[in-house]
């Protein structure tokens, strides 16, 4: 039984009463009183359990985007009116917020926003809405949905809980597909559709055209000028369909938070707009999550079923405080690359964790693949660089700068043994990779 302000209000009453009467069971008879009104208000309420109970939500949301929870109610009892408060619960990280459902009161509905209050005669069905915002990637699984039915008086109430099994997928925001109209550009360029020339080992022919001085002789097509009693030149495309393997790594170093948010979501955003990228540019995209198995795949998947399998593959992947097994990694990209393809490992440059780890086993990539090394870089160690306020901030300051040069040294390492490094801010590093993905491509290095 559930008890509401206006049961203490008439509890509250006897003290008047018991100041007038101070008779030795006026408290008894007073209480007995407020306990009997309660209970038979409560018996007078109708069953929680007479509701059927449904609740719908859309399979898959991005990350940050409203999305709403509907619960439709239908009084299946026969006799009393339903006057009920009904609870959608959620996880604290679905954000709850107020559906703006007009019977939800306005205090309660800023306290409780999963809170609903409902009116129901025989017979009839009524929906609730539940605004979700959600904060973390991943599965969400409505909680159960509870009503607390009052009885005609408003004293007290019965209350029952439903089970019903709901799952929210929480996609990956995918904020940097800003920039992909911009690269998206470049790459027409690239692949032929604005004047351009490219010249390197690894393009395609793509058409011939008049020659201009500042052209490079060595694209003279000599037996096309015989024939047109004119100097052509060959034009060139990146070649298409090429293969580009993205490494995800999901070890401990991934849990690291750089401005409030988990390393790791920072390397999805990364692995998204490559992917995109790719996509368009005509190549195969493989995605690998891994530390010491591997937690997320996407192979074999092209065209406009890529994206969606990327970002439905990505919502569930989270750090695991584990150390990666990099000669593993190896061994993954080896078993799935035959052929020459770009290897993009989006892990970390901490000094430590190269050295005695991917900086062992990056030639073994570097010998058959193109291999490129993004990092997040973390912008507190910049602003600590800066401090010079008082001795303890010249310390970090030393200490920040430190850091910052070993990860140079690292960097430096990595290029000689001959992987392309990009370090960026969160909200850097994928346009980042993204140019350099380009860069490798003009360069015909892929």
């Amino acid at each position: 039984m559930a008890l509401t302000w206006r049961a203490v209000l008439l509890a509250a009453l006897g003290i008047p009463v018991v100041l007038l009467l101070p008779a030795t069971g006026t408290v008894l008879v007073w209480g007995a009183f407020v306990v009997l009104a309660c209970a038979v208000d409560a018996l007078l309420a109708a069953s929680p359990r007479e509701v059927a109970v449904r609740r719908e939500v859309p399979a898959s949301v991005r990350l940050g985007e409203p999305v709403r929870s509907t619960v439709t109610l239908t009084h299946v009892g026969r006799r009393r009116r339903l006057r009920a408060h009904v609870r959608d619960a959620w996880p604290p990280s679905a954000g709850a917020s107020p559906g703006g459902d007009p019977g939800t009161g306005g205090r309660d509905a800023q306290a409780h926003p999963d809170r609903h209050a409902v009116d129901l005669a025989p017979g009839d069905a009524r929906r609730v809405r539940t605004v979700l915002v959600p904060t973390r990637r991943g599965d969400l699984h409505g909680d159960r949905v509870t009503i607390r039915a009052w009885g005609p008086l408003g004293l007290a109430g019965r209350q029952a809980s439903v089970d019903v099994p709901t799952r929210l997928r929480v996609l990956p925001a995918f904020r940097s597909r800003r920039h992909l109209a911009s690269r998206l550009a470049r790459l027409r360029e690239l692949d032929g559709r604005a004047a351009v020339q490219i010249r390197g080992a690894g393009t395609e022919f793509d058409s011939l055209r008049e020659y201009v001085i500042g052209d490079d002789v060595r694209s003279i097509d000599w037996r096309a000028s015989a024939r047109r009693a004119d100097v052509v030149v060959r034009t060139w495309r990146p070649e298409r369909d090429r293969r580009v393997m993205i490494v995800l790594d999901t070890g401990r170093t991934s849990a690291v938070r750089v401005q409030d948010e988990p390393r790791l979501d920072a390397g999805v955003e990364a692995a998204l707009l490559l992917s995109a990228l790719a996509q368009h540019a005509g190549d195969r995209v493989e995605l690998l999550a891994y530390d010491r198995r591997v937690r997320a795949r996407v192979a074999g998947t092209s065209g406009p079923r890529l994206m969606p399998a990327l970002a439905d593959q990505l919502a569930g992947v989270t750090p695991t405080l584990v150390e990666t097994d990099w000669p593993g990694v190896v061994a993954q990209v080896r078993a799935r690359m035959s052929q020459r393809a770009l290897v993009v490992l989006l892990t970390t440059l901490e000094p430590v964790v190269v050295e005695h780890g991917l900086l062992d086993v990056v030639a073994g990539l570097t010998d058959r693949h193109q291999v490129v090394v993004a990092s997040v870089a973390d912008p507190e160690v910049a602003e600590l660089a800066r401090g010079r306020e008082d001795a303890t901030a010249v310390f970090d300051a030393a200490a920040a700068e430190r850091a910052g040069l070993e990860r140079a040294a690292v960097a430096v390492r990595l290029r000689q043994r001959g992987a392309e490094v990009v370090e960026g801010l969160p909200d850097d590093l994928a346009p980042r990779l993204a140019d350099t993905y380009l860069a490798l491509k003009a360069a015909g290095r892929l």
